[in-house]
């Protein structure tokens, strides 16, 4: 019987922190997997964490833990899956420590990934874009903060952890006019800045100066603002600007939104797909797909390239408002 417990500290020290040199978000989501998982195992077999062993880490526990983060602690099929990610990686590193519980670590890797609907993505329009911008309190230190921040990350489409990790040394507002960062998988890109982007920025570097290394957006205690810090600050603007504009009430709003929307943007002003995966840093083009799955004034462009001759190209709109209705049932 072999004990769980010294391969998995291994596979953190060595497989995640040497091997792979993983990010301290990887770690932390892998950290978080296993204290669940450690715990649901504890509460099913009456056994200490450090006294598991392979035998009660099986198939079915496993699967049983799966269905627990969906039914219980009601996670999403994508956040079950990422979870079921952590659990394959340390299980394939397992095979090769313990070969002699390979028929039970090949039914743990053979538990398949939920497949689940994909849908479109949320993004803003212009007027609430704007109006978000506008919500700031620029007369104070923090919504001068803020609304610098909130400009950045439209414009670039950065990821909340590319935006609270910028520090001064990673702008460039002298010669070349770009911000520089490093996304996932350690890659790093540049990415260039308008005019709007630039006068607000030097403007607030002017203000909040410090070393190269010190933080572009610091907290109020100037540390690093965390990225639940972030989430609150747009929270809080798309609330304020919801009172200007409406349409703002009916939608959720995440940093992540911001990202989508510098993306639309693009695709709108008619810049390629290929462009925009490396204006995003994403792996391939295939992931910048789903931008062109949610612009609809794409999709009617092209709808009206297709009219049948000598008939009136366009949408179908229903010309009454009980049809609307029905329509929209």
């Amino acid at each position: 019987m072999s004990l769980i417990a010294p391969t998995l500290e291994a596979f953190f020290s060595e497989r995640l922190a040497k091997q792979r040199l993983v990010s301290s978000h990887t770690v932390a989501a892998y950290r978080d997997t296993f204290r669940l998982l450690l715990v649901f195992c504890r509460e099913r077999t009456g056994k200490a964490p450090s006294k598991l062993a392979f035998e009660d880490v099986d198939a079915s526990l496993v699967s049983a833990f799966l269905e627990h983060l969906e039914n219980n602690r009601g996670n999403s099929v994508v956040t079950r899956n990422a979870r079921l990610a952590a659990l394959h990686s340390f299980f394939r590193f397992s095979a090769y420590r313990h070969p002699e519980h390979g028929a039970l670590i090949q039914r743990v890797l053979a538990i398949p990934h939920k497949r689940f609907e994909r849908t479109l993505i949320s993004f803003l329009e212009r007027p609430e874009f704007e109006a978000i911008l506008a919500a700031p309190d620029r007369s104070t230190w923090v919504g001068r903060r803020d609304h610098a921040l909130l400009l950045l990350a439209l414009q670039t489409g950065f990821r909340v952890s590319e935006l609270s990790g910028l520090r001064h040394q990673d702008v460039d507002l002298d010669h070349g006019h770009y911000v520089r960062c490093t996304g996932k998988g350690r890659k790093e890109r540049c990415t260039p800045l308008t005019a709007q982007t630039v006068a607000v920025l030097r403007l607030w570097l002017r203000e909040c100066t410090g070393s190269p290394t010190d933080m572009i957006f610091p907290s109020r205690h100037g540390g690093r603002l965390s990225s639940d810090a972030i989430q609150r600050l747009v929270a809080k603007y798309v609330q304020l600007a919801s009172h200007q504009c409406p349409s703002l009430r009916g939608k959720s709003v995440t940093p992540h939104v911001l990202r989508h929307t510098s993306a639309m943007n693009l695709l709108h002003s008619g810049v390629d797909t290929t462009v925009i995966a490396l204006w995003l840093g994403h792996e391939g083009v295939r992931t910048t797909q789903i931008y062109l799955h949610a612009d609809l004034a794409l999709k009617e462009r092209a709808l009206a390239r297709t009219a049948p001759v000598d008939t009136k190209s366009g949408r179908f709109r229903p010309p009454d408002s009980l049809l609307a209705f029905l329509e929209s049932v």
